[in-house]
């Protein structure tokens, strides 16, 4: 896999250490010659300007910055436990609730959803260790991604990992911005809780489906970290 690495004086929060995420260098790239372009051209028609060039000029090396933040890959310290489900990405619990889940499982599940805005770090993280047992991409509409009907209508993944403690469903959903999901599931992949699983651009959604005896560690409006913030534990099977 490609890395760029940010030297440990760069932080975010509490990390000391971050990557950039592979998936985004052609984008910073692209964004970061344009930008360049635009800013070599304010400064050599518009340098009489002031007024005007500078805020450009300011606007400009503000959104390089943005788009080199958007894709970073902080360092995360996953909590020890077999049962535990942590969650796959940043962002707030927007659905809290007993559903039906109609496409894998098809049984009532207690669905938990992580909604991630434009400066959440959108990396996801698998939500437990185990073997992918199911994986499904769908194309599909861009309706806001908090939306209850975003969940079967936009793009998604689907994806099953299953352990000793039964059946983990989660999808990643893409957003009104996001036109891109990347998913590294494969069926009979063996995966490890706290490694990276994929990465959804921009704003977007995760879906968590667990099993009705799950303890859940969250609340609605709660703020959650990736592979860091227990979701639920699980009983074994």
């Amino acid at each position: 896999m490609f890395w760029i690495k940010i030297p440990n004086f760069v932080r975010y929060n509490s990390f000391s250490e971050m990557t950039i995420h592979r998936g985004g260098i052609r984008i910073i790239l692209t964004v970061w010659a344009v930008c360049g372009l635009l800013i070599w051209l304010v400064l050599h028609y518009l340098s009489g300007c002031p007024f005007f060039a500078v805020p450009v000029i300011a606007i400009l090396i503000f959104f390089m910055g943005f788009v080199l933040y958007f894709f970073r890959v902080p360092s995360r310290h996953t909590p020890e436990g077999e049962n535990l489900v942590t969650a796959v990405a940043d962002g707030e619990i927007v659905v809290l609730d007993r559903v039906y889940e109609p496409e894998f499982l098809k049984r009532e599940c207690i669905q938990v959803s992580i909604y991630m805005d434009f400066f959440n770090v959108h990396v996801n993280f698998w939500p437990v260790s185990g073997e992918v047992t199911y994986y499904k991409y769908h194309p599909g509409k861009y309706f806001l991604a908090f939306l209850p009907k975003a969940s079967e209508l936009n793009e998604h993944t689907s994806v099953c990992v299953r352990n000793d403690y039964g059946d983990v469903f989660f999808k990643q959903l893409a957003g009104t911005f996001c036109r891109r999901i990347e998913c590294y599931a494969e069926r009979e992949k063996t995966c490890i809780r706290g490694e990276q699983c994929g990465i959804i651009k921009f704003g977007s959604r995760i879906d968590i489906y667990l099993p009705l005896d799950a303890d859940i560690k969250v609340g609605l409006g709660e703020e959650v970290r990736a592979c860091e913030t227990v979701i639920a534990e699980l009983k074994k099977k």
